[in-house]
């Protein structure tokens, strides 16, 4: 855990002074600890966490590239929120942008999709034992 410290100087009518704000950030999680494939599989599964995530997908599956308006037009969200969507999926690697101007134009990342298909298929091959069934 990483604690800073932000000292503000403030200054309202008549008065002055000084307050410190401290802020405690936790370290991100340390991926390389685990298996590559299992963190893999975790950021995948963090990108597909919301529905509108995967009508993105289904959508860039159904034809090859769209634009942010195309997108944006078949999801009942704000742009800003389709876009953090985009960010999202982008971040994660399961899409792919490319500049064709005016517009970026959106598809999915063949291999990296290929790679997360792997992944889900080999874990859900996984037993989950019989812990569960005495519930």
């Amino acid at each position: 855990m990483y604690i800073y410290e932000i000292r503000v100087l403030v200054k309202n009518k008549g008065e002055s002074g000084i307050f410190s704000l401290i802020i405690k950030l936790m370290a991100s999680p340390r991926n390389d600890r685990f298996n590559k494939d299992d963190a893999k599989l975790a950021k995948y599964a963090k990108a597909l966490s919301h529905p509108a995530r995967i009508v993105i997908l289904r959508q860039l599956s159904s034809l090859n590239t769209y634009s942010f308006s195309e997108i944006s037009g078949e999801i009942p969200l704000a742009d800003s929120t389709v876009s953090q969507h985009i960010h999202e999926l982008k971040k994660a690697g399961l899409i792919l942008d490319r500049y064709d101007p005016p517009k970026i134009r959106y598809s999915i990342n063949s291999k990296n999709w290929r790679t997360a298909r792997r992944n889900f298929k080999e874990f859900m091959k996984t037993s989950p034992g019989k812990a569960g069934e005495n519930l």
